[in-house]
């Protein structure tokens, strides 16, 4: 299975940022996101567990550089061509206009995504 990103469904916009992802690989979530420097989407997962994402990512850094920060409060950077995990317990910020690719397991990505959601629409 393939997809063209211009084809995968748009999750969410917020504005300067927009997540595409395609559902139904094998229990996983694709997601192709476009992030503008600056965004720190801490505020979106407040009332989540620690208020911080609860699923786990893998991922790659198309363009850009965006920024892990976990309970711990330890911070970690990754740059354009770098690979990456993030497990539960994040938030991310952008440094810089990123473009990144990332694997979630499908349930845990979409109860996070739905919870983004509200508190956009909120």
């Amino acid at each position: 299975m393939h997809e063209l990103k211009e084809n995968m469904p748009v999750h969410f916009e917020a504005p300067g940022t927009k997540v595409r992802s395609l559902k139904g690989l094998g229990g996983m979530c694709t997601a192709y996101a476009e992030i503008p420097a600056g965004a720190d989407f801490s505020p979106l997962l407040k009332g989540l567990a620690n208020d911080k994402c609860h699923c786990p990512h893998w991922g790659y850094v198309l363009s850009g550089a965006i920024t892990a920060i976990y309970t711990t409060g330890e911070e970690e950077t990754s740059r354009t061509g770098d690979l990456f995990y993030w497990p539960p317990g994040h938030s991310v910020r952008a440094e810089e206009d990123t473009e990144i690719v990332m694997f979630s397991p499908q349930k845990e990505h979409s109860d996070v995504i739905d919870h983004v959601l509200k508190k956009i629409d909120g």
